[in-house]
């Protein structure tokens, strides 16, 4: 009798241990369900906050500077680099405004970004504020007039690629 109860007592501790195991694991799981998706969330906003200021300050400098003979190639190909309904009101912008006011007065813009930062981000989207150079000459500005001014580009990625959807002088 001795040999059947000391067998039933090792499989009744087995059984608890394996019971505990199983809630180790469930829990564990568990934990891991609501860690890693904030984990990947945050390290996605730790991502954008890298590319998307660098991906603002080639826009403006693509967007804001042109050369008075190039700039019917050159600021259509901006306009590449925007969505929604931003890339509309650029392109007739440009199309209705700044092509022939260029061209008139033979103008050059030569733009350079001087800092930028991030104002928020998210994942998928980026406020950057920017610092900007802006050099101009013309026909009738041959010397170069400088301005500095600060811009909030709104950036939002689609298909992995960052895209200007709003451009604000400040």
């Amino acid at each position: 009798m001795s040999t059947e109860t000391t067998n039933k007592k090792p499989n009744k501790s087995r059984r608890i241990v394996f019971a505990v195991l199983g809630v180790l694991i469930v829990a564990a799981a568990i934990a891991v369900g609501f860690l890693v998706p904030g984990y990947l969330d945050n390290q996605a906003t730790e991502d954008a906050r890298v590319a998307a200021p660098e991906a603002a300050a080639r826009q403006a400098e693509a967007m804001l500077g042109y050369q008075f003979d190039t700039v019917e190639a050159e600021l259509p190909k901006a306009a590449d680099g925007l969505t929604g309904d931003f890339k509309d009101e650029y392109a007739q912008l440009i199309n209705e405004v700044i092509i022939p006011g260029a061209k008139e007065k033979q103008l050059t813009v030569k733009v350079s970004v001087q800092a930028k930062g991030v104002v928020n981000a998210s994942p998928d989207d980026v406020t950057v504020l920017l610092f900007v150079n802006q050099v101009t000459t013309g026909k009738d500005t041959p010397q170069a007039v400088a301005s500095g001014s600060r811009i909030r580009m709104n950036m939002h990625k689609e298909d992995g690629v960052w895209l200007t959807s709003e451009l604000t002088p400040l």
